[in-house]
C-alpha cells in the first residue's frame, strides 16, 4: 500500500506507516493496541489503511469511534479520499450520532402552530416539518441547548413512528446496526459506541452491528470521561414520571391490570417528595447551577417497598414479547436505572457517586458507577474484537512504554500491547517558544480580581506583540466572560478583533471568522482539542490557567480517596493529558511558526512545584523563557508578523 504512495501523490510518513503495521499486527495476533501518535504524523491514515484491508479479507464492519462530530465527519471524508486513491471504490460508510444531534418531526408536529406567529418555537418546528431541518448542523449560526432540546430527538418510538421513512437519525441507526457484508466503515462518536456496550452488557438489543472485523477508538484519552458521561444516569421529577408511564404504558396494552395504578401512584409519591427535598437543599447550598451538591438519605419515603415495586415492573416487562421490542427494551433499561437509584439512596448499593444539581433550572440528581475501569475490561477489551486506542496525547513521563501509558491505562482498565510512540515531525527546537508568566499571582476566590486584571495585562501585552492571530483558551467560563468584557473595551492598546465561544454556535463557524480578521480568539471547553488552524493565521496560543479539575466534583473527590498522592497521581496526570491537547493547537504543519503562552505562575521556576519539571518534559517545545524580552527577539528573528 505505501509503496503506491509516490505514485499517486501521496507523501510517506515513518511514524504513519509504523502505525499501521502495528494495527495490522494488532489485528493478526487478535490483540488490542495502545498508540500515541504525534501531531502531524497523518494518523487517521494511518488507521483507515490497514482498516481497509483488513475490511477486505474479514468481509466485517470495522467500527471507529471519535470523541466529536467534527472528527467523526472528517474521518468520513479522509476515508473517501484515501479509499478512491488506493482502488477500494465502493466502500460503504455511515455516520452515527448521538440522537440530540437529530431533530424529531414526531415533537415538532405537536409544536407547530401555523396560526401562532409569536410563538418561541413556531418557526423552529415549522422548518423541521416542512423538511428544511434534519440535524441541529442545519442551523446556520447555531442554537442554544435550551432551545434545541425542545425538538431534538428523545424517547423515539421507532418503527411506530409516522415520521420514520424521512427520519435521519431512523435511517442512521438502520444502517449502523447492518449485517456484515451490508456495510464497510461504521463512524460513531464515542458515546454511541459506550450506549452500544451497556446495551450489550444488559443483555438487551446493541445499536452497533455484532461482530465488527476491529475497533478503532480515536481521541482515547476522552474515553473515561465518556464512559463516565454515558453511565451517568440523570433524573428529574418529570423524566422519572415519564418513564413510569411508559412502563405502565406497555404492561398494561398485554395484561390490562389495573392494579399496576396503585404502586405506580406510592412510586410517584416518594419521587415528588425525594425532588422536593433535593430542590431545597439546592436553594440554599449551590451558588450556581452546575454546582454539585451531596444527596443525603430521603426522610419519610418508604424506599425499601418503593424498590420492591419497581422490581415488580421490571419483572412484567421481562417477559412481555411484542413487536414493540425496541421499546421494551429501552423502557426496561430506564426502569433498571430508577431500581439503582433507589439503591443508592437506600444505601443499598456502595458502587455509586451520587450527586445533585440544577442543570436547565430543574433539580436532577445523577448516579455514576464508580468502577469506569473494570466496565471497559470486561465489555470492550476482553471481547473477541480486537481494539485500537489512539491519541497524540496518551502519554506522561516514564522510562518504559509501560509507565509512560500507565495512567490511562489503568483509568481504562486497558489489556493488550503497548506499542512505540510515533513522534511528531514537527521542529518545535525551531519554530516554537514556550513563554511562562511569572507576573500573575495564584489564583485565589478572595482576590480573583486582582488575578484576572494581572492576567488581562499580560493577554494584552502578548496579543499586541503577535499582532492578533491568537487563541486563548480558558478552564472556566466565568473567567472567559470577565476578559472578554475587559477587551471589548478597546482600552489598554487592544486594537484586535475579538471573537469569542457561544453556547451552540458552529465551531467552523467561529474559526472562519477568526481567520478572516486574524484577531483574537477567547474560548473553552471543545476548542481545546480538534480546532485546526494552519498558516500565520494562529501564530499563539496562550493557556490562561492551566487545566487541572476541579477538586469537588465528586468523581475526582473518588479518585483521590483512592490514591495515595492525589496531585501526583490524579491531578497532575489529568492536567497534562488536557494541556497537551491545548497546547497542540499552536503548531499544525512544518511551516508553522508560534507562541506558546502560559499565563499561570504556578508553573514558573519561582513557584518551584514539583510539577513543573514533568510539565516541561512532557510538553514537545525546547526554547522556555520566563522573560518578555527574550520572546520578543524570538518573534522578530523568526517573522512572526501579520501578513495582510
Amino acid at each position: 500500500m505505501y509503496d503506491r504512495f509516490p505514485r499517486i501523490g501521496l507523501r510517506e510518513r515513518t511514524g504513519q506507516q509504523d502505525m499501521s503495521l502495528d494495527i495490522a499486527d494488532a489485528y493478526l495476533n487478535g490483540r488490542n493496541a495502545i498508540i500515541e501518535a504525534g501531531v502531524g504524523i497523518g494518523k487517521s491514515f494511518g488507521y483507515l489503511i490497514p482498516g481497509l484491508l483488513i475490511n477486505r479479507m474479514s468481509g466485517q464492519p470495522v467500527v471507529i469511534a471519535t470523541s466529536s462530530i467534527q472528527l467523526s465527519e472528517q474521518i468520513h471524508k479522509d476515508l473517501r479520499i484515501i479509499g478512491s486513491r488506493l482502488g477500494f471504490n465502493t466502500v460503504r460508510a455511515a455516520v452515527g450520532k448521538g440522537m440530540g444531534q437529530y431533530a424529531c418531526r414526531q415533537r415538532a408536529a405537536e409544536l407547530y402552530r401555523p396560526e401562532d406567529t409569536s410563538g418561541p418555537l413556531t418557526a423552529l418546528a415549522g422548518r423541521i416539518v416542512n423538511y428544511e431541518i434534519d440535524e441541529r448542523a442545519d442551523i446556520k449560526g447555531g442554537i442554544s441547548d435550551a432551545e434545541w432540546s425542545n425538538v431534538c430527538v428523545n424517547d423515539c418510538s421507532f418503527e411506530r413512528c409516522h415520521y420514520r421513512s424521512s427520519c435521519r437519525f431512523y435511517d442512521m441507526r438502520a444502517k449502523i446496526n447492518a449485517r456484515a457484508g451490508e456495510i464497510d466503515f461504521i463512524i460513531v462518536n464515542q458515546d454511541l459506541l459506550i450506549r452500544d456496550l451497556i446495551k450489550k452488557k444488559e443483555g438487551t438489543r446493541g445499536i452497533i452491528s455484532e461482530r465488527p472485523a476491529m475497533i478503532i477508538i480515536d481521541e482515547a484519552h476522552n474515553l473515561e470521561s465518556k464512559v463516565r458521561d454515558a453511565r451517568t444516569l440523570e433524573f428529574t421529577y418529570r423524566r422519572s414520571c415519564r418513564i413510569l408511564d411508559d412502563v405502565l404504558q406497555l404492561l398494561l396494552k398485554q395484561s390490562g391490570d389495573r392494579s399496576l395504578f396503585a404502586g405506580s401512584k406510592l412510586i410517584k409519591n416518594s419521587l415528588e417528595r425525594i425532588f422536593k427535598g433535593i430542590e431545597g437543599d439546592l436553594l440554599r447550598a449551590a451558588g450556581q447551577d452546575t454546582d454539585r451538591i451531596k444527596v443525603p438519605k430521603p426522610s419519610g419515603v418508604p424506599l425499601d417497598r418503593v424498590s420492591r415495586e419497581l422490581k415488580d415492573l421490571s419483572l412484567g416487562l421481562s417477559v412481555l414479547t411484542s413487536r414493540q421490542e425496541r421499546e421494551i427494551d429501552d423502557a426496561f433499561e430506564a426502569l433498571n436505572g430508577l431500581i439503582d437509584l433507589f439503591a443508592v439512596l437506600a444505601g443499598a448499593e456502595d458502587n455509586y457517586l451520587i450527586w445533585a444539581s440544577r442543570p436547565l433550572r430543574e433539580a436532577t440528581i445523577s448516579i455514576c458507577p464508580k468502577a469506569i475501569s473494570r466496565f471497559l475490561k470486561h465489555t470492550l477489551f476482553k471481547g473477541r474484537t480486537p481494539v485500537i486506542l489512539t491519541s497524540a496525547t496518551l502519554c506522561q513521563g516514564g522510562d518504559t512504554l509501560e509507565e509512560q501509558y500507565a495512567y490511562l491505562a489503568q483509568s481504562l482498565g486497558f489489556t493488550g500491547e503497548y506499542m512505540e510512540r510515533q513522534a511528531s515531525p514537527f521542529d518545535y527546537q525551531s519554530h516554537a517558544m514556550m513563554y511562562i508568566s511569572d507576573k500573575v499571582p495564584y489564583y485565589r476566590h478572595d482576590r480573583r480580581e486582582q488575578y484576572l486584571e494581572a492576567a488581562y495585562a499580560e493577554l494584552v501585552k502578548l496579543c499586541n506583540l503577535t499582532e492578533g492571530r491568537t487563541l486563548v483558551l480558558f478552564s472556566a467560563k466565568e473567567d472567559m466572560k470577565y476578559i472578554h468584557s475587559r477587551l471589548g473595551a478597546e482600552a489598554d492598546g487592544f486594537q484586535w478583533e475579538l471573537h469569542m465561544q457561544q453556547e451552540g454556535a458552529s465551531q467552523d463557524g467561529v474559526i472562519a471568522d477568526f481567520r478572516r480578521s486574524k484577531g483574537v480568539l477567547l474560548s473553552t471547553g471543545v476548542f481545546w482539542e480538534g480546532v485546526n488552524i494552519e498558516g500565520s493565521d494562529l501564530s499563539q496560543v496562550i493557556i490562561f490557567r492551566l487545566p487541572f479539575p476541579v477538586p469537588a466534583d465528586p468523581i475526582y473527590e473518588y479518585k483521590a480517596e483512592s490514591a495515595a498522592n492525589p496531585l501526583q497521581e490524579v491531578f497532575v496526570p489529568d492536567m497534562l493529558l488536557r494541556l497537551r491537547q491545548g497546547t497542540g493547537r499552536l503548531i499544525r504543519s512544518e511551516s508553522d511558526l508560534g507562541v506558546l503562552s502560559i499565563l499561570d505562575s504556578r508553573l514558573s521556576a519561582a513557584a518551584r512545584k514539583d510539577y513543573r519539571s514533568r510539565v516541561l518534559g512532557t510538553l514537545p517545545f525546547k526554547k522556555v523563557t520566563e522573560d518578555f524580552s527574550v520572546l520578543e527577539k524570538f518573534v522578530r528573528a523568526k517573522g512572526i508578523k501579520r501578513t495582510v
